[in-house]
């Protein structure tokens, strides 16, 4: 982000919105123009897949509103990583709803270590701190929902605890399997983070990650930030042709893995 982005997103954050869609099945897009957020919608409530930044809250608020749902009906609120763009709203939605929170364990440990961490100071926002959260992730775990079930998968490189998610949607009798990578950037793999944090061992773990995430079989990629996977423009054709099939991409998943490690050797070596 830069430097006047950020100053935006301090001072006029409306200007990130974006309206909410429907994705496939009972998936919908909630997130803003930087961040992706999903609500799913089940049996027994909502979830929610990242909160956004602190100062987009209501713009998250609304789009749920404006799909028809309540923040108050979210049940169970699954976070990507322990960044603040990605928790910023995950008070406010628990005190709606009282909805159990999850984090990758070594980030809620990351909390307590070192805050700074959360990087909300890297966009200039001061006395913002971590959530601690219900429920700690280690991986392996599936979280269920109604008939919904998410599978939680240790993807450590962009945060130590951070996770991936993968999940079934049904759209005209037709079953697709959406992945979510949690956390793609390379911001906390350079040189002069790792000399400030001494993270020294996020590359290798990064590299790890790609390897483990290569053979994942998806259908529908989603964009833990909303370029990633190119939401908004997706969403743009669906409207055009009347149909989920523009986010159905059998090998987007593997090529976006795959660019990931080509820029991961340009960077880093």
């Amino acid at each position: 982000m830069t430097d006047a982005e950020k100053k935006e997103l301090n001072s006029h954050p409306w200007t990130f919105s974006t309206a909410p869609f429907r994705i496939a099945g009972n998936l919908y897009f909630v997130g803003n123009r930087d961040v992706g957020a999903y609500l799913i919608d089940t049996e027994e409530g909502l979830v929610l897949i990242d909160s956004t930044y602190p100062s987009t809250a209501p713009l998250l608020i609304q789009s749920i509103a404006d799909l028809g749902f309540s923040a108050r009906d979210v049940r169970h609120l699954i976070h990507t990583h322990g960044h603040f763009d990605h928790f910023g709203c995950t008070g406010f939605v628990k005190a709606l709803s009282g909805c159990t929170t999850y984090l990758g364990r070594r980030d809620a440990e990351m909390f307590v270590r070192d805050p700074s961490l959360i990087l909300a100071g890297d966009c200039g926002i001061r006395d913002f701190g971590p959530f601690v959260p219900d429920v700690l992730l280690d991986g392996g775990e599936t979280i269920r929902s109604g008939s919904t079930e998410i599978e939680v998968v240790a993807t450590p490189g962009h945060s130590d605890g951070c996770m991936s998610f993968f999940f079934y949607v049904e759209e005209d009798g037709i079953r697709y399997r959406c992945g979510l990578f949690g956390g793609a950037g390379f911001n906390t793999l350079k040189d002069g983070f790792i000399a400030i944090h001494g993270n020294t061992w996020s590359r290798g773990e990064y590299l790890q990650t790609l390897d483990r995430l290569a053979g994942e079989k998806v259908d529908i990629t989603l964009g833990n930030h909303t370029s990633q996977a190119r939401m908004l423009e997706k969403h743009a054709e669906a409207v055009r042709v009347g149909s989920c099939l523009p986010f159905v991409d059998r090998e987007e998943f593997g090529r976006f893995i795959g660019e990931r490690r080509e820029r991961f050797h340009a960077e880093f070596g």
